[in-house]
């Protein structure tokens, strides 16, 4: 790639400012860059051409004084650079699949596809053994999610490494420290497992009517794990947590933390550890709306708010006084990991706080005032009116400050005075967009580069500035006196010992280089109440401070009961309720743990057994494998007898349960409901539990049946076929016009009544727990319309599958025949073939829109005792006995027809078609007849018999 170049040096400060464009007459979109963290001299950035059709990388093993393009096929989203070993990175892409390059990004490898995003973790030195690990969270082809581990050599699906037993949620992976991190939700309850050292994961043990909704990580340094914690009744608040060494119980330490929901439900807590001096954290309470900074020195043992500054940035006596006004400061990150966040502290400046925030009664949003403090939160100054980035060179002997904004800059401000004075530089001469603030790796840099883009385009500038040249020598021990660390009260002793620091004196103008320690001495103490926080299951209750500081046992907790794992034959202490603070080194005094007895672990009735499947599914077909989960809360389980009854005559005993959670394997070959009961029973006592299985097969489909057309507030039948028909314990959901409530049956039909004239449309979802099925018909609803009966001769029925495809064909043909044989209009006739045998049908006569019904088109009601075959007509003039002759022809031709059609060749056949007179209905509303009608003419008329062969039938219908 060309470049263009253009080094300037600048005589003040030293900068050196390099000027790039990456592709000359191509416009590049640089979206990210990364920058190693093991060596600063190393830059990638992630860009793609302004249509995003070409994806690139520019590496740069210069610091960004020149760059090479490497063009890659997939689209960049993250870069993870690995802890120690710098030109080893992981690509994460737009389509979830995760790329190893092992040459600083020239070539890449796919690893693994159907990755979390930003769940995947370097291996961490002194926790993994081999740094090519990788951990990650990955989809199962099956759905739900699993937590593997891979070397970046071989990292395919038979590679991978399961390091959790079962499903974990989705984006709740994390690996920090020697601490991992899983969470499982089943039901509305979610368990969240930690894994100490790489050992087997357990269920962290939070208080038990905590509830917790959410649950973030704060810090896992030092042998201990803080979180926050948003409880069942928090909404904007969270509880902040530690935990013993092994992160598996924990003690509440400060309570209503605030919180801050971002885009793509990231969650924000104000809490921040302070880095430099261990045991010292920042943190924003919200209470009643009003949001406080409070300050602890011992892990959270202790809280206070911030102590005021004594006089404003002028020299003058401050007006803000305690208690009524302190000092709050915002506790956000930067979402650019390449400038500080609202507060900055570093390991290698120990006591050096600079933040931004305001003086009052609370936190103001809107005011980013910034504060500095050298002596770890006891006396604050103010140096700013609005926000800076902030960099420390030098262990703090020089402070760099950057306004916070998002217009172009060309100035920084400098301070060799802990932030008494400050001295500005012009850093470039074309302002800059400043995306990083940059120090060469290691503490002892006087050196720091600005990175910035000129325009939106491919013109960054990287300039480098130099301080080295403004201090003419060197430190000597007689350039510093030292502080003392104390709390707001002036205590020495802070997490079990008194500790002295160096400082530059303020006359001293010289550069405290590699060689520099900051911490000078420290003597342990005399161990007091101070030093010993409550134990899981105890709190102070701050309504009982009069009392002292006592920590009182929770209701749900009882100090003496027996621990979980605890086994006949070995002993156990009953907590004091207190711990001591983690990494607190007092020595003698006080031991507030000491009392503690020591009991025989007993032996424990089985208690809380439950028994589940794998996978939740309480719905399984015939000849599934399933997975039973006996789980016992409490309880001895090495001297307890398991029955295991599958009640298809399979029964099991199992002895010392190693594991709370043991797998029974089982298949059921036949449908049905079956009762799985288990029952642990040792000398102590008993328990059990019972599950239901349904073994059903899956639904294949379902068939509506419902007549067509449905007169006005008359009784409607809808029936709802299943296959396959021996189908179980299926619930059947009726869907009914536009309702969106269903009613449920589980009854295969259901009754209804239409109250409105129109199309109704009618949804049946049948359901049986392993599959669901849908059918849908239109019912057409009139006033006034006639059903005439219709039947068939009986050698039909040797032809008639009974399938809804069949009788749907037979009905259409006879209605097309019937329409062509009478004149009627098509759309005024439906036929509708019945279910089962003997075949039969209804033939509804809708009323023509054109001509009112204003009586009956057939026949008045036929009297039903007279004979079969027999048939009794009104008189009611010539029309209605051409309409009767019709139907009469028309049934014989729509009969032969359908053998014809249904039955291959039959010729010389006898077809019957007769007038079903048995129970020809009206559903016409009351007319009065014309007197006519009147006239019942007596006698038997015989039903007409025609023998047509199908090669006469053929010649019929084709012309």
């Amino acid at each position: 790639a060309a470049l263009v170049l253009s080094a300037n040096q600048s005589s003040d400060y030293g900068s050196t400012y390099t000027k790039l464009n990456l592709m000359p007459g191509t416009t590049i979109i640089v979206t990210n860059f990364y920058i190693c963290p093991t060596n600063k001299k190393k830059v990638i950035l992630v860009s793609s051409s302004i249509n995003e059709r070409d994806q690139m990388l520019f590496i740069s093993t210069d610091e960004g004084s020149s760059f090479q393009r490497q063009p890659v096929s997939f689209t960049v989203d993250t870069l993870l650079f690995h802890p120690s070993e710098e030109d080893k990175l992981l690509a994460y892409s737009k389509e979830a699949k995760l790329y190893i390059s092992t040459d600083l990004g020239h070539k890449w490898t796919l690893l693994q596809e159907r990755v979390t995003k930003d769940r995947v973790f370097w291996a961490v030195t002194g926790a993994d053994v081999d740094p090519d690990l990788v951990h990650m969270e990955i989809q199962d082809i099956g759905g739900g999610y699993l937590y593997v581990t891979c070397l970046i050599q071989n990292c395919s699906d038979k590679m991978v490494t399961a390091q959790f037993l079962g499903k974990i949620d989705h984006n709740s992976l994390s690996v920090q420290d020697e601490y991992i991190f899983v969470k499982v939700t089943t039901g509305n309850r979610t368990k969240y497992y930690v894994s100490y050292r790489r050992n087997e994961f357990v269920q962290m043990r939070f208080p038990k009517y905590a509830l917790p909704k959410d649950v973030q990580i704060v810090s896992t340094d030092e042998n201990q794990v803080f979180l926050a914690l948003q409880e069942w009744y928090q909404t904007d608040t969270y509880n902040l947590y530690q935990s013993d060494p092994q992160g598996v119980y924990y003690s509440i330490v400060l309570e209503n933390v605030r919180s801050t929901k971002q885009p793509e439900e990231n969650v924000l807590i104000d809490i921040l550890e302070v880095r430099g001096i261990k045991g010292v954290f920042l943190a924003n309470q919200k209470i009643d709306g009003k949001v406080m900074t409070l300050i602890t020195y011992n892990k959270g043992r202790d809280w206070e708010p911030l102590a005021p500054p004594t006089t404003d940035m002028n020299g003058k006596p401050a007006s803000c006084k305690q208690p009524d006004c302190h000092l709050h400061l915002h506790l956000r990150w930067a979402d650019n990991p390449y400038v500080s966040g609202t507060v900055h502290t570093k390991d290698s400046a120990p006591g050096l706080i600079m933040g931004a925030g305001n003086l009052g009664s609370q936190l103001v949003e809107y005011k980013e005032e910034m504060y500095i403090t050298s002596d770890c939160g006891k006396t604050w100054r103010q140096v700013f009116e609005e926000e800076h980035h902030i960099l420390y060179l030098d262990h703090g002997g020089v402070i760099v400050a950057i306004k916070d904004t998002s217009i172009p800059l060309k100035i920084l401000k400098f301070s060799t005075d802990e932030g008494r004075t400050w001295s500005i530089h012009n850093f470039t001469s074309t302002s800059v967009f400043v995306d990083g603030l940059l120090s060469e790796p290691g503490d002892e840099t006087l050196v720091m580069t600005v990175f910035g883009h000129i325009s939106y385009r491919s013109d960054w500038e990287l300039v480098k500035v130099d301080f080295r040249q403004s201090f003419p020598r060197q430190c000597t021990e007689a350039d510093y006196d030292s502080w003392k660390l104390t709390d707001l009260q002036g205590e020495k002793c802070i997490m079990g010992q008194e500790r002295m620091y160096r400082r530059r004196k303020e006359s001293s103008f010289c550069i405290k280089g590699k060689s520099y320690t900051s911490a000078l001495t420290d003597k342990p103490c005399q161990c007091t109440e101070k030093d010993f926080a409550c134990d899981y299951g105890f709190e102070r209750a701050p309504s009982l401070r009069l009392e002292g500081d006592r920590c009182y046992p929770d209701f749900w907790h009882d100090p003496d009961a027996p621990p979980e794992n605890c086994h006949l034959g070995h002993s156990y202490k009953s907590s004091t309720g207190y711990r001591k603070v983690i990494t607190n080194v007092c020595e003698g005094g006080l031991n507030k743990e000491q009392s503690a007895k020591q009991h025989s672990c007993p032996l424990l009735p089985p208690r809380g057994l439950q028994l589940g499947i794998k996978g939740q599914m309480l719905a399984v077909a015939p000849g599934d494998d399933i997975t039973f989960i006996v789980h016992q809360e409490q309880g001895d389980t090495t001297s307890t007898r398991y029955q295991v009854d599958l009640m298809d005559g399979v029964r099991a005993i199992y002895e010392n349960l190693t594991v709370t959670d043991e797998p029974i394997q089982h298949r059921y070959e036949k449908p049905g409901v079956y009762r799985v009961n288990v029952k642990a029973e040792n000398s102590a006592g008993h328990d059990q539990a019972t599950l239901y299985i349904q073994v059903t097969a899956p639904l294949q489909d379902v068939h509506l049946e419902v007549v067509p057309i449905a007169g006005r507030n008359q009784e409607v039948n809808l029936t709802a076929i299943v296959l396959p028909t021996e189908a179980n314990l299926t619930v059947f959901y009726w869907w009914i016009g536009d309702n969106l409530q269903p009613k449920l049956s589980l009854e295969n039909s259901l009754i209804t009544r239409f109250s409105e004239e129109g199309e109704v449309p009618v949804t049946v979802q049948a359901s049986n727990g392993r599959s669901m099925v849908q059918d849908s018909k239109i019912i057409i609803v009139y006033d006034h319309f006639q059903v005439i009966p219709l039947s068939f001769s009986r050698n039909l029925d040797r032809f008639n599958p009974n399938i809804p495809e069949w009788r749907q064909d037979v009905g259409q043909v006879v209605t097309k025949i019937l329409a062509k044989l009478t004149g009627v209009p098509r759309d005024s006739l439906v036929t509708m073939v019945k279910p089962g045998l003997p075949t039969t049908a209804d033939l509804y006569v809708l009323p023509q829109e054109s001509t009112p019904v204003k009586r009956s088109v057939f026949v008045d009601k036929v009297d039903a005792s007279s004979c079969l075959g027999c048939s009794r007509l009104a008189a009611a003039g010539p029309g209605v006995w051409a309409l009767a002759v019709f139907l009469l022809i028309s049934l014989i031709s729509a009969a032969a027809f359908i053998l014809f059609k249904f039955k291959r060749k039959l010729p010389g056949r006898n077809v019957y078609a007769q007038m079903h007179n048995e129970k020809e209905q009206e559903m016409t509303s009351p007319v009065n007849h014309s007197e006519d009608t009147q006239n019942i003419i007596q006698g038997n008329h015989s039903g007409v018999v025609l023998s047509i062969n199908s090669r006469e039938l053929h010649s019929y219908l084709t012309s």
